[in-house]
């Protein structure tokens, strides 16, 4: 299974706020050129991270973004799972609706497949894999993003 590049770029902006020091609140625009990716990609990422509370937000100028205590306690799984949305694997009622969707027994067992995706990182925490050697190469994003700038 393939996640999408929203979920993809969700889990690394909580990955990079989980290990940056509490009082740090860095700007989506940062947090976009940190990680090499579209600021108005992250901006939607971060707004829909924001709705669910893995993130606070602030605009301004003393804004910022800061992980909140789910953030940091969610599981892979959990975040996941609302990161990708209620989409199934394969989409049998497109434009051009599968013929075989009356009788076909591989849509049930795709969704159980994805299921298990998903239970297999429910286990696992924003924490869990922010640790090292994770940590470091997160924690080297901001000298990296500072010596370019």
């Amino acid at each position: 299974m393939q996640l999408t590049q929203f979920t993809d770029l969700g889990l690394r902006v909580v990955m990079r706020l989980a290990v940056l020091d509490a009082d740090a609140s860095p700007s989506t625009r940062l947090i976009a050129q940190q990680l090499n990716v579209s600021y108005a990609h992250t901006t939607k990422v971060v707004t829909r991270l924001g709705e669910l509370g893995i993130v606070n937000t602030k605009r301004g100028r003393s804004g910022g973004l800061s992980i909140t205590e789910l953030g940091r306690t969610a599981t892979i799984g959990w975040l996941a799972r609302r990161l990708e949305g209620p989409g199934e694997v394969v989409d049998c009622e497109g434009n051009k609706p599968c013929p075989l969707r009356g009788g076909c027994l591989l849509r049930s067992a795709l969704h159980d497949a994805q299921e298990a995706f998903f239970t297999s990182l429910d286990g696992v925490t924003i924490a869990d894999v922010t640790r090292q050697p994770s940590k470091t190469v997160l924690l080297r994003l901001t000298t990296q993003s500072n010596e370019a700038g």
